[in-house]
């Protein structure tokens, strides 16, 4: 795994990069390790992970590992779940997410600066 990307198996786990949110926006990424496109879209995010920003927060979900984890990001930020699926969340609220084949290092990276830009 890349140095840049906290895992989130726990529940305090992702209480504690959402109250990271109230300081700097943070990616969540939920990855299906069984599915191809998660796959797919997990190089596209290891390909931005190169070149981060590093006043953002960077975290996976495996959602076979982690599935509570999985279902209280669905509840808490009310959004429907996908895999793969990238949420950034800014003031613990989602402020963009994508899914599937829409999961590239360049849509990462415009989402990202465009809320550091603010």
């Amino acid at each position: 795994m890349t140095d840049n990307l906290n895992e989130l198996k726990t529940i305090a786990d992702l209480d504690r990069a959402l109250a990271e949110s109230h300081q700097r926006p943070v990616l969540v990424f939920k990855h299906s390790n069984t599915c191809p496109i998660s796959s797919r879209a997990f190089s596209e995010l290891e390909s931005y992970l190169t070149r981060a920003d590093s006043r953002a927060g960077y975290n996976l979900v495996v959602v076979q590992t982690s599935r509570p984890v999985s279902d209280e990001i669905v509840a808490r930020l009310g959004i429907d779940h996908e895999s793969p699926q990238a949420i950034l969340v800014n003031d613990g609220r989602e402020v963009w997410s994508a899914s599937h084949m829409s999961i590239t290092a360049d849509a990462l990276a415009r989402a990202i600066d465009a809320v550091l830009s603010r």
